[in-house]
């Protein structure tokens, strides 16, 4: 345009109407093209992002000196600095770093939060060990068959069996136990504790069931004064007592079932054969033993 017409505005944005009327000849004479005034306004006044049509813009190219749309860009591609590629490259890197910063930080904070729980949880487990005693003499209840049911939460109660020293090693990362002892000379009982981390030695006291001491001790001994006997052992059985006997593998005998009489005249007689009882369980109704389980252990003294 600055060849047709020298005193032209150099601004495109500031032509007018006798500017717009000479572009629209320009393009009819040199290209035989044509443009709408309201599209110059629009394209090339508005400050809007979009392009017009490739048809226009093949046009546009061609009066500009190329041959359409695609060579204008190859060449004026072409003209872009290498200043102003390294630029775009090192934007580009930006964006890549920036998004791996973005994507790497969280799993790494992820990873460090788990292993930082996985290592909490593994020095907050300890060992705690209870020693089970004697509640009338102190002394550690030994080769005591001690049995003692974990009670968990919401679910089934897990199984341990102390050692022959009435110790019970138990691992648990709880601040608070709950547990059911059963002895077969002592009341059973539910014990809770709260867990001391720096004091992982506890004792538990049981109190001694003298009934089931008094059967064992008829039991090894000769009958003597054999009415008080049968008065002491009527007072301790409730009169609708079961009394299980269970069978000896080794004898190939069958388990008895005895009720109050029975068991009583048994245990009394002069000849008896309920000799070395070993009581298993004894579970109590209104201060009487109720239930009676009992095993013949010929290895008592």
């Amino acid at each position: 345009m600055k060849l047709s017409y020298p005193g032209m505005n150099p601004e495109i944005s500031q032509w007018k109407g006798q500017e717009i009327t000479d572009f629209q000849e320009e393009l009819l004479i040199k290209v035989n093209g044509r443009l709408s005034e309201k599209w110059f306004y629009t394209h090339l006044k508005a400050t809007g992002s979009s392009l017009p049509r490739i048809d226009v813009l093949n046009m546009l190219s061609k009066y500009a000196g190329y041959a359409n749309w695609d060579d204008f860009r190859f060449k004026n591609t072409e003209r872009v600095s290498d200043e102003d590629r390294i630029k775009e490259t090192f934007k580009q890197n930006n964006l890549k770093s920036s998004n791996k910063v973005f994507i790497t930080i969280p799993l790494l904070l992820i990873v460090v939060t788990a292993l930082l729980f996985m290592f909490y949880k593994l020095m907050d487990t300890q060992n705690y060990c209870f020693t089970f005693v004697d509640a009338d003499t102190g002394e550690p209840i030994v080769n005591g068959n001690i049995q003692v049911d974990l009670l968990l939460n919401g679910e089934s109660p897990v199984n341990y069996f102390c050692d022959s020293t009435g110790n019970l090693v138990l691992r648990t990362d709880q601040s608070k136990i709950k547990m059911a002892v059963r002895s077969p000379y002592y009341i059973s009982d539910t014990v809770e504790r709260m867990l001391k981390k720096f004091n992982r030695t506890e004792k538990v006291r049981l109190r001694a069931d003298a009934n089931a001491l008094m059967i064992r001790y008829f039991s090894q001994t000769d009958v003597q004064a054999w009415q008080k006997r049968r008065d002491q052992l009527d007072k301790i059985l409730s009169e609708e007592v079961l009394i299980y006997q269970l069978p000896e593998p080794k004898q190939g005998s069958a388990m008895e079932i005895f009720n109050k009489s029975e068991f009583i005249d048994k245990l009394t007689m002069p000849a008896s054969s309920l000799r070395q009882i070993e009581i298993l369980d004894a579970q109590y109704d209104d201060g009487k033993i109720a239930v009676l389980r009992f095993k013949i252990n010929r290895n008592l003294k």
